[in-house]
């Protein structure tokens, strides 16, 4: 790869082909390590309530797990953001995913002490894992054109779902290696975590040069023609409900999420530990790749069709995902379909929230505002999370799902406000060009 100039200080203006290059190899990059990112969050993801539960001695504190890694995710989003406009993605991305293993081991320890306090400090420490994964789409949109900015971002999103999946089963084989060295019991899948995330940071160390942000930033300061496809008007509200969509479906995906664990719980009491575990598993696993799997599609979609009304069928999605949990409540088929089809309507409108929100914003503004988001989104997040622990103890599954239609009717009705970006929209020719 030609040098670019990108990092190494000489002032050279990248050419089309070269960024062209890059930002091929940059979606490569990224999707690999949002395999390995998606594994080690993966296990983490299933087994947070139950450890929570456990060691509060409470159902209704089981949604602090959740709570914790997505206010962990806020704290560190914007950091991270500021990192990376600063010194490129590379460094951005390692920074949050080592962090997230001093969480992992604070984790391990908890457990072992039965601190419920240290739990949730790891856990919030995990949460940078989360940030840098999150950021990652922002990072394939670095280069990308408005014709293939929602295709490009989606399919780093689709890469996750490789480990994702996996990674809520790994509990059965984890807790096998776990006890065989002497680690405390639904810890031995943090094995799998430690391992993942280690390898993402090598990858992303090794093989994301030139950084793509950095690269970005020169093409627009290179005030070439083909700047135009990275260097764009600024649209504040339609950023704004970028902003809001992402951050209401969010929300909606975490309240009912993380309370699913602790509801199959209840719903399978009579049947073994290992049962149990192999039923919640399974249900957060194809409640994982429903949120990434065809996220292609719908960043095709985006392209397409349009952002706002991939936003919109996002809300049909989680409309339909959270009336099944509702009125099935009693039955562990109904309740993992809802989770398929609340992961779907995370995943149409989050790619395409993702897409509007890198277009609608200036590149002065860009990062900051990606930042913002991440941050948005998972505070409300975690909000969700607490709030959804105390739902669930005063009006059941099926009244906490009911109760979350709220944020999609609201991602609805506040819907025009993106469609003037929308519709302004118009293909350009690549970087550089």
């Amino acid at each position: 790869m030609p040098d670019t100039g990108s990092e190494s200080g000489v002032d050279l203006a990248p050419t089309a082909d070269e960024v062209a290059r890059v930002q091929r190899r940059t979606v490569w990059v990224l999707s690999g390590g949002q395999v390995l990112g998606g594994l080690a969050f993966g296990a983490t993801l299933s087994l947070g309530a139950v450890l929570a539960a456990e060691l509060s001695g409470e159902d209704a504190f089981s949604g602090l797990a959740a709570a914790a890694v997505t206010f962990g995710t806020a704290i560190t989003a914007v950091p991270l953001a500021a990192i990376a406009r600063r010194r490129g993605r590379r460094l951005s991305l390692t920074t949050g995913m080592a962090v997230a293993l001093i969480g992992v081991g604070l984790v391990v320890f908890a457990v072992a002490l039965r601190s419920f306090p240290v739990l949730l400090a790891g856990f919030l420490i995990i949460g940078s894992g989360q940030a840098a994964n999150l950021q990652s789409r922002f990072a394939a949109a670095d280069l990308a054109t408005d014709a293939s900015r929602g295709r490009d971002l989606s399919i780093v999103v689709w890469a996750t779902t490789v480990g994702a999946v996996l990674g809520p089963n790994l509990t059965g084989p984890g807790e096998v290696l776990g006890g065989a060295i002497g680690m405390p019991p639904l810890t031995g899948a943090y094995l799998f975590t430690i391992v993942a995330q280690g390898l993402a940071i090598v990858l992303y160390l090794v093989a994301m040069r030139p950084d793509p942000l950095l690269l970005a930033q020169r093409v627009v300061a290179s005030a070439k023609a083909g700047s135009r496809a990275i260097a764009k008007a600024d649209r504040p509200v339609a950023a704004r409900y970028a902003i809001f969509a992402v951050a209401a479906a969010h929300g909606t995906m975490v309240s009912v999420m993380a309370m699913t664990p602790v509801h199959l719980a209840h719903l399978t009491h009579e049947a073994s530990e290992a049962a149990t575990l192999s039923i919640i598993g399974l249900t957060i696993s194809l409640h994982i790749a429903g949120m990434y799997v065809l996220s292609p599609i719908f960043g095709i979609l985006a392209d397409k069709v349009g952002r706002v009304p991939t936003i919109l069928i996002g809300q049909a999605l989680l409309a339909a995902a959270l009336l099944t949990a509702s009125f099935g409540q009693a039955a562990t088929t109904a309740v993992t379909v809802a989770l398929v089809l609340l992961g779907l309507g995370w995943s149409a409108t989050t790619v395409a929230g993702s897409t509007l929100l890198t277009e609608s914003s200036s590149e002065e503004l860009r990062t900051r505002r990606q930042g913002i988001s991440d941050f948005t989104m998972s505070i409300v997040g975690g909000v969700g999370a607490i709030v959804a622990g105390a739902l669930l103890g005063w009006i059941g599954y099926g009244g906490l799902a009911l109760v979350v239609l709220v944020l999609v009717a609201a991602s609805v009705l506040l819907s025009p406000l993106g469609w003037r970006a929308s519709a302004a929209r118009t293909p350009e020719a690549a970087p550089g060009a």
